[in-house]
């Protein structure tokens, strides 16, 4: 990220697809029954080409409907691949009981080694897909089915405790309500389709009083016990326990055999597990082959949206100028059908420079040639809001008073934008102003001098707090700003962490202080 103008910690509590020579017309199968090991059918929709022959595997499992595959389906069949977009284990067209993460090791490998055996297929399933998709492949990875051959997980996490559902041990409501409300709308379906019947009314009086809906549940289906039972074990799991560490991706980098092909986005929820994923495996992968074919974009957005605007913010044309579906097709071309291509002339790392808002291709993350700096708060004791006296600067503190705050937890400081999904109606993600948050005096600033030259900074950002708290516990934020000239406030980073965990995710600390 190149950088505008002065740098800002706050704190507070709290292209289309370029189609081969030969285009094939396409034949589709729709429901396809895919049998797991105990059972249960999966279903799933399939596009290929109608020629003779056979073709390479690309294989998208979805809990988000395999019907929104169609026009990627179609358009990829043509190019010459099997495409296969299943819906996960109770969600739509398949059977079974939805459950998180839980079933999709099982699952994953039994439908790879499945269109792996299909008549049409020559044996080589590469995976797609982003968000929740790429959980499913990381977690078909780590259960090793003999015919996967690379994976291109897009925005995803490495640990589904710390970098999903919890940041810092501190529950990411935000992101936990609206992703499992949006989940439960299917679930909600399913339970009035196979529950209710007329038949169960017919002495109710008055008529208006009929109830349209059954499904079948003792209560409201408002409560997430009815809809939503992994809602409430992530709750009853508050630290990292072996509920989350027998699906950590993170604990198992060593069982992944494949390319990994690995896409991240600046300002996305998963930026920080997928920069975790290309490292892990790069390091720690359960083959030379792992470890030798790991690939990273990082991109703007993700979740936080695309294109140009993102946020407050216009990245630029250049933002828009790689297609990272584009760049999937030319990967797998290289690994599924041994296609002599650019895809193996490139550097591994490839990054979206922010401020300079152009690509660069780069021989790994995070960048060897990178230095690390150390920036220190200052203040008199009155750092609170932009019109105290914080400071930001690479000289270490002498003597200073501490800096104080009340926190009031009827009146929070508000998230404004950064990295959130699921709902950008209702909270909008991205880059923007941070100014009205900053004008709080429950928020601590510190503040750089304007700087006289550019100043990329790239790589992790940690910050090292020293603080006490008069409550039983207390949850710490803070964001890395970019000030412009004009004053615009660019949140860049977040982070936050309870201090209970400060230690040690796995066990917290009874004791704070």
């Amino acid at each position: 990220m190149y950088l505008k103008g002065k740098l800002v910690v706050s704190l507070a509590c709290v292209t289309s697809l370029a189609w081969c020579a030969e285009r094939f017309a396409v034949k589709v199968e729709r429901g396809v029954a895919v049998k797991m090991r105990d059972g249960v059918i999966l279903r799933a929709d399939v596009y290929r080409p109608e020629a003779e022959g056979r073709f390479p595997v690309l294989l998208e499992r979805t809990p988000y409907n395999k019907a929104n595959g169609l026009e990627f389906g179609l358009k990829v069949a043509a190019r010459g691949y099997v495409v296969i977009i299943q819906d996960v284990r109770g969600r739509y067209a398949s059977e079974g009981e939805w459950y998180t993460f839980k079933h999709e090791p099982d699952d994953g490998y039994d439908t790879v080694e499945w269109a792996a055996a299909l008549p049409y297929s020559n044996g080589k399933v590469g995976m797609f897909g982003g968000s929740y998709v790429g959980a499913t492949q990381m977690l078909t990875a780590i259960a090793r089915p003999p015919h996967l051959a690379g994976i291109f997980p897009v925005v995803t996490a490495s640990n589904y405790h710390e970098n999903w559902t919890y940041q810092g041990g501190v529950f990411e409501q935000w992101f936990n309500e609206s992703w499992t409300s949006g989940l439960a709308q299917d679930t909600f379906n399913r339970q009035v389709a196979r529950n209710t019947n007329a038949l169960h009314n017919v002495w109710k009086l008055p008529l208006l009083d009929y109830p349209l809906f059954d499904t079948g549940a003792a209560s409201g289906t408002e409560n997430p016990r009815i809809l939503a039972p992994y809602f409430v074990d992530w709750l009853g799991h508050p630290s990292y326990d072996d509920y989350w560490k027998r699906i950590s991706i993170e604990e198992h980098f060593s069982e992944i055999d494949v390319p990994v092909y690995s896409v991240a986005a600046w300002y996305d929820i998963f930026l920080g597990g997928s920069l975790r994923n290309y490292v892990g495996i790069k390091g720690h992968g359960g083959s030379e082959t792992a470890r030798r074919g790991q690939r990273l974009l990082v991109e703007i957005g993700g979740h936080a949206g695309g294109g140009r605007h993102i946020g407050e913010v216009d990245f630029g044309p250049a933002a828009e100028q790689v297609d990272s579906e584009e760049v999937m097709l030319r990967w797998y071309d290289a690994i599924l059908k041994g296609e002599k291509n650019d895809a193996e002339q490139e550097k591994p790392v490839k990054i979206f420079v922010m401020g300079k808002n152009v690509w660069r291709e780069e021989d790994d993350w995070p960048l060897a040639r990178a230095k690390s700096a150390r920036y220190y708060l200052h203040s008199g004791g009155k750092s609170n809001s932009l019109s105290g006296d914080g400071g930001l600067s690479t000289a270490a503190p002498q003597a200073e008073p501490a800096d104080h705050w009340m926190y009031d937890p009827a009146d929070p400081v508000p998230t404004m934008g950064g990295p959130l999904c699921c709902d950008s109606v209702h909270l909008a993600p991205g880059p923007r102003d941070q100014r009205p948050v900053e004008a709080r005096d429950d928020v601590l600033v510190y503040t750089t001098p304007a700087f006289k030259h550019d100043l990329e900074v790239t790589g992790p950002v940690t910050l090292e707090l020293y603080a006490s708290s008069s409550a039983v516990d207390t949850d710490f934020t803070a964001k890395l700003v970019d000030v412009w000239p004009n004053g615009f406030a660019q949140n860049l980073t977040e982070g936050v962490l309870r201090a209970r965990y400060r230690n040690s995710q796995e066990t917290g600390d009874d004791e704070p202080r």
